[in-house]
């Protein structure tokens, strides 16, 4: 006998027009050519990791950003966009949370809602029109396309999008920039909805593994920048990167020059060329271990620059504008 279910249909939902948004579109910082600068030791990474942007894009090879949700809730979705526009960035994958925050973004110029206040009520993340996006992945799985390049579409095609230039899922969509969304199971508020297809969640987002995977096949001489995802980033980072170095081999190739950068809060002290011990418990920060130092252990150079996206993402956008214009 299976076991007993939640029963999704006797759960109230309710209208955004509801809801107390914690963040607004005036939140989102303008594309500001007066950066604040952050330490030299800093800047420096990020120059150098600006640099091999340039130099990867010019040569042919990958600039992929791997991305939390925080990122979009840091408001730095001009200068993301603005990089995409200019071919210095050419993927960007998201968790589960990003879509929700781009689409509520595009859809009422807000999002955010205070988790204390709303899981008390048993209101939380229960919203009508944030659960169109389950349509929206089904459709997506019908037509045998990824979970990102759907919302995309949705967002720079449709009708009723008032803020659809902050989204950086349209953009993507517009420039041609594959846009991935890598989704777990119960990590987001819009599967706690009764449209929610775990199907059509599994087959769009197990469609994005696949293109982000190819997206890795070029990453020899490419860069990698992780900001913001603990376990996302470097997890769906790891696997796609095992499938691209396999079939390399195969062929005689190697993918070891990689430049790869990781920018988060956590503080890891001056020298992250070598993974921490397992007693220490920074050893169980993924993106450390995974992405600057045995990924990169063949040939390739990480760096880590501890911050607020709010400061680090337009530095290293400050950074790369220096490199494009000195390379044009």
């Amino acid at each position: 006998m299976p076991y007993p279910q939640f029963d999704r249909s006797r759960l109230i939902v309710k209208p955004l027009a509801e809801r107390e948004h914690d963040l607004h579109a005036s939140s989102i910082l303008p594309l500001d050519p007066d950066i604040e600068p952050l330490d030299a030791a800093s800047m420096g990474k990020l120059d150098r990791v600006g640099a091999q942007m340039v130099r990867a894009r010019r040569d042919g090879s990958a600039v992929v950003l791997m991305m939390g949700a925080h990122v979009l809730r840091a408001g730095v979705q001009r200068y993301l966009i603005d990089l995409m526009q200019k071919g210095l960035i050419s993927h960007v994958a998201m968790n589960g949370a990003g879509p929700i925050h781009d689409f509520e973004f595009a859809l009422i110029g807000a999002t955010t809602e205070s988790v204390a206040r709303y899981i008390r009520t048993g209101e939380f993340g229960l919203w009508t029109e944030t659960g169109r996006l389950n349509d929206i992945i089904a459709q997506a799985a019908r037509e045998g396309i990824g979970l990102g390049e759907s919302v995309g579409r949705e967002i720079e095609e449709a009708d009723g999008y008032p803020h659809k230039g902050l989204s950086v899922l349209a953009a993507a969509y517009r420039f041609g920039v594959p846009a991935t969304v890598h989704v777990g199971i119960g990590y987001d508020i819009i599967h706690e909805h009764p449209n929610a297809d775990g199907a059509a969640l599994g087959a769009a987002s197990y469609t994005d593994f696949l293109v982000i995977a190819k997206s890795i096949e070029n990453l020899e001489g490419g860069v990698l920048l992780n900001f913001g995802s603990a376990v996302m980033g470097p997890e769906v980072y790891l696997k796609a990167l095992a499938m691209a170095r396999n079939v390399a081999r195969q062929g005689g190739r190697t993918i070891s020059d990689i430049t790869t950068l990781v920018c988060d809060y956590v503080p890891l002290g001056d020298d992250t060329s070598a993974e921490a011990p397992k007693t220490d418990p920074h050893y169980y920060f993924r993106p450390w271990k995974t992405i600057l130092v045995r990924t990169v252990a063949d040939g390739g150079e990480g760096f880590y620059v501890q911050g607020d996206h709010r400061r680090t993402f337009p530095n290293l956008y400050a950074r790369t504008m220096a490199h494009y214009h000195a390379d044009a």
